[in-house]
């Protein structure tokens, strides 16, 4: 039987468990892809910990993962983007996971890879650079602008700098001492967070900066909030509640195939790079993910699969 990486109930690390599955049948408006890579996400481990039951609630056992790239097998009803064969990535149909090897994707999400993009780089795409391709584009950043980006060396802050950077937009990043070789790789300046970290960015920028994108939440974006006056530009992809408090909004994701589209042409253009750290084999997911949840991931961590 297929092979796969899930949980059996809601909590820590202890519930994950490699599965055996029946081959996903496609419904309406999905593909089945046979999976060769895998993006890993926070979104993954929060998922599992049952912080979003409300909102997404699973039957068990379920599978991780929520980014995908392979080869269509199977084409649902309704889907007529997509030939069997065809080289796609896209996000996981809700039900479905990506640390498989085979899954669901939902064809309204997904394009097909240009063949110069490699399946692991393409998995790293529709998540973390979806929603730094989402949140630069809302900020409505301009040349000459700052950007300070609260957590710049997870998969987000790196797609995000890459973009800011390239509208001309001079980027500030926060994080710890040990990302500064890939956040100056970047074109960004490292500050150090921590206490003390909105007194070290004025140190820079005396009169704070145009805007914020938050991708850690809590106590951290408290922190460096009120570096910003037009509070429309404080965004956060982690915290919504914690954004609205100060004034702020989140970020909307578009998810669609077409935006998705764009991304990948950067990246087959060699403008976006997304930075894929680590690749491991699917039997080695747990680990995976664990190096994202420690939160000391830097750029993305990828699950080869095929």
């Amino acid at each position: 039987m297929p092979k796969a990486y899930g949980f059996s109930e809601y909590g820590g690390p202890e519930v994950q468990t490699v599965l055996d599955l029946d081959k996903p049948t496609p419904g309406a408006g999905e593909v089945l892809v046979a999976v060769r890579a895998a993006g890993v996400n926070p979104v993954d481990w929060k998922i599992r910990q049952g912080y979003m039951a409300e909102v997404m609630p699973l039957a068990f056992p379920a599978v991780l993962g929520a980014e995908v790239a392979g080869a269509v097998e199977e084409i649902g009803q309704d889907v007529d983007t997509f030939s069997v064969h065809d080289e796609i990535l896209g996000s996981v149909a809700p039900g479905s996971g990506g640390y498989a090897e085979y899954a669901l994707v939902t064809a309204s999400t997904a394009t097909k890879k240009p063949p110069q993009v490699s399946f692991t780089d393409a998995a790293a795409l529709p998540v973390a650079a979806g929603t730094a391709y989402d949140a630069v584009r809302q900020l409505n950043l301009k040349e000459g602008e700052t950007l300070l980006i609260n957590g710049i060396g997870g998969g987000v802050g790196v797609a995000a700098a890459q973009l800011a950077r390239d509208l001309g937009v001079f980027v500030i990043g926060t994080g710890s001492e040990e990302k500064r070789q890939i956040a100056e790789s970047l074109g960004a300046t490292l500050v150090t967070y921590g206490d003390g970290v909105a007194d070290r960015i004025r140190e820079i920028m005396p009169d704070g900066v145009d805007a914020v994108l938050d991708v850690i939440g809590g106590a951290a974006l408290s922190s460096v909030a009120d570096l910003v006056s037009d509070r429309t530009r404080l965004m956060t992809t982690a915290d919504p509640s914690g954004v609205a408090r100060h004034g702020g909004v989140s970020v909307v994701r578009d998810g669609t195939g077409a935006v998705l589209g764009e991304i990948v042409q950067l990246v087959a253009d060699g403008k976006l790079d997304p930075h894929v750290s680590d690749v491991v084999p699917l039997e080695r997911a747990g680990e995976a993910l664990a190096s994202v949840e420690s939160g000391h991931a830097r750029g993305k961590i990828v699950i080869e699969v095929g």
